[in-house]
């Protein structure tokens, strides 16, 4: 037999949007159930009439027979033959009018008796239930007073709590979500044990009309074979099984009620555990209800207590009594944090890719609250669309956890360095590469521990500009007499990427790439243990001589890097769009200070790597004539005579930044 569906008593207390759409279902199927057993009904009491119209029937053909030899005929008189065999017909008739009316009597006992009794016992009492659930659920008294005790206890204030006015208002929401609780689990137990009773109810009375006949047909005749026997001695197991099944589910069933209904009062109430809440910062999935802020005037706004879940990227509202949920919100690439909102607890703000402050959601506990932020905040690095999502957000949190010990490097470096990289990793011995022994230096040697992280850029783009004009003076007209940054007009090189900063910090050596794992560890690190979730978009312009930072609003350069001074580069083995450098930078002391810059790009990290190397070539060949041209027919040129980068490994993305796709555009 397949399972039966049942619905879970465990979430009969939330009363969410999916058990009630499920709720529906099984209600739909009693509905279903009650019309078709009344037609059934119908149908086996014209079974039973005809019976009984057999056997008056029989009864009057019996009488016939006998009333042939009264018969006046005209011609035929006295056909002895005739009347003795008529009445033999008429003496089995007359038997088989016995063996009728034992039928009619046992169809009425064991195939339409058991039907009513399903429909006036089984079906009336989920009826019935189903009333008391509307009542409980559905009546404006209970339903104002549940919600009308939730929107006392959203609106205690956070800054002046009443222990007094709390505790009521907290007795008040728990007495409402009990008696809603208690005809739940009463109304899912009848709908369950509907589920077995109805297979009974539909086998058990044809299985008496099977019996009635065959009994009926072995005493007229041995019709039925010994087969037919075992088979309906099987379907009587079949129905007895299910009979003791029932009683053991409808005993497990009552044991789960109480056990459900001996909870401690802590399930009822919201916000139990305040001071050490167990929080799970590795969900990539949340549902539950939330409060809603909606504005409806320039100073008012209004809370709507809503059902969200997400679904992939994506955050999904879904109100009461909707067959299905909406979109509101695109979580990819977006940036959520904790806010102080009408002087309301447990608030938190998502907000767009672009910086545009988004929706504004309140958590009825503090649990709840952070392990909403720390979803979107796993959901909006898109971990869904990994092979092993739970992993990789157990992997990122570990990483924050463990920021408060050095360690020595990663769990896993890269394999091969970046292209720029290989020969100092190498020794040339008889014209052959040889690589060197791997050394790992300990954490304390390439940062040093306590180092400021800088989470913004570290030169606004005015002050930028300031230093970089020196005293020329502005043409009112618009007309300038020497550009920025003239450089990039004869540059061999102009490739840009869409990158997001997520921080730098000062470093103690440029000698190995493991400085810029270590780096992006620590920074990574730090976001996620202070709830740094924003950052700042930039378009990054590699040319032969510099890295450009450019702001793609108002395209002003927001900080230039020389490209002789970009002594490490390196992208992240397992996150492909981390990427990072080291850029040495002279002291008014007279020294040189290292520092490492760690970015997020929309394409792998590798691709900027290698336009960075490539700049870097070109610095070195421009000094060799011979070894340019060469360098120039290795690699396509566009008809202005600029680099084309990365053409063999085409995005899935072919658009621009202006498109704001995240694909790369050549300058």
């Amino acid at each position: 037999m397949p399972a039966v569906d049942k619905l879970l008593l465990e979430e009969a207390l939330q009363d969410s949007p999916q058990t009630r759409s499920l709720l529906s279902v099984f209600e739909e199927d009693a509905g279903t159930l009650t019309d078709y057993t009344n037609q059934l009904l119908q149908a086996m009491q014209r079974v039973y009439g005809a019976q009984n119209e057999m056997c008056l029937a029989t009864q009057q053909l019996s009488k016939q027979l006998l009333a042939y030899e009264k018969q006046n005929f005209a011609l035929g008189k006295g056909d002895e033959e005739v009347i003795s065999t008529l009445h033999y017909f008429s003496k089995v008739v007359d038997e088989l009018n016995v063996l009728h009316t034992e039928l009619a009597k046992q169809l009425a006992d064991t195939m339409v008796l058991p039907i009513i009794q399903f429909r006036e016992k089984d079906l009336t009492e989920v009826s019935t239930l189903k009333d008391l659930f509307g009542l409980a659920s559905n009546d404006i008294s209970l339903f104002l007073e549940h919600d009308l005790s939730m929107a006392k206890y959203s609106r205690l204030p956070k800054k002046k709590e009443n222990e007094k006015v709390k505790t009521e208002i907290v007795k008040e929401v728990a007495a409402a979500r009990r008696k809603q609780h208690l005809s739940s689990l009463q109304y899912y137990c009848a709908l369950n044990a509907l589920q077995y009773r109805k297979r009974v109810a539909m086998m058990e009375p044809m299985l008496g009309f099977a019996h009635g006949q065959i009994n009926f047909f072995k005493k007229g005749a041995e019709m039925f074979s010994q087969s037919m026997d075992s088979f309906l001695a099987s379907v009587a197991d079949m129905v007895q099984s299910i009979q003791v099944e029932l009683e053991a589910e409808a005993e497990k069933m009552q044991a789960s009620q109480q056990e459900l209904l001996s909870l401690e009062e802590a399930v009822y109430t919201p916000d139990f555990d305040v001071a050490a809440p167990q929080i799970n910062r590795n969900l990539i999935q949340k549902a539950g209800y939330l409060n809603l802020r909606n504005k409806t005037g320039l100073v008012t706004t209004t809370w709507e207590r809503l059902y969200f879940f997400t679904q992939g990227g994506n955050l999904m509202c879904q109100p009461r009594g909707a067959v299905a949920g909406g979109l509101i919100q695109d979580l990819d690439n977006c940036s959520v944090m904790a806010v102080d909102c009408e002087d309301r607890r447990y608030c938190f703000q998502i907000t767009t890719p672009n910086g545009k402050a988004g929706i504004i959601l309140q958590a009825e506990s503090r649990k709840e609250n952070e392990e909403w932020i720390c979803a979107i905040n796993n959901i909006s690095r898109q971990i869904y669309l990994t092979d092993n999502p739970e992993a990789v957000a157990i992997k990122l949190n570990q990483t924050a956890l463990q920021a408060v010990t050095p360690i020595t490097s990663f769990a896993k470096k890269q394999e091969s360095p970046c292209p720029s990289q290989n020969m100092k990793n190498s020794e040339v011995e008889n014209d052959k590469i040889v690589p060197k022994a791997a050394v790992i230096p300990e954490a304390e040697q390439l940062i040093a521990p306590g180092t400021p992280i800088q989470f913004d850029i570290v030169l606004p783009a005015t002050e930028f500009l300031d230093q970089n004009r020196g005293s020329r003076r502005i043409n009112p007209f618009g007309e300038t007499e020497d550009e920025t940054f003239p450089e990039t007009e004869d540059s061999l090189l102009q490739q840009m990427f869409i990158v997001r900063f997520l921080g730098s910090m000062a470093v103690k050596t440029d000698n190995t790439t493991e400085v810029i794992y270590e780096a992006m560890r620590q920074v990574l690190a730090a976001r996620a243990i202070h709830n740094i979730f924003r950052m700042t978009e930039s378009h990054l312009m590699v040319t032969s001589q510099a890295l450009r930072l450019i702001d793609p609003q108002t395209q002003v350069t927001r900080a230039n890097f020389e490209l002789t001074s970009v002594t490490q580069f390196a992208a992240h083995q397992e996150n492909k769009r981390l990427v990072g450098f080291v850029v040495r930078m002279p002291e008014s002391t007279g020294g040189e200070s290292l520092s490492t810059y760690v970015f997020e790009s929309n394409s792998e990290g590798e691709k900027i790597c290698y336009a960075i190397n490539l700049g870097k070539e070109i610095i070195e060949v421009q000094k060799d004539p011979e070894a340019l041209a060469q360098l120039m027919l290795s690699i396509p040129l566009t008809n202005d005579g600029k680099y084309v980068l990365l053409n063999d490994q085409p995005d899935d993305n072919d658009g621009s930044p202006s498109e704001n796709r995240g694909a790369e555009s050549e300058a």
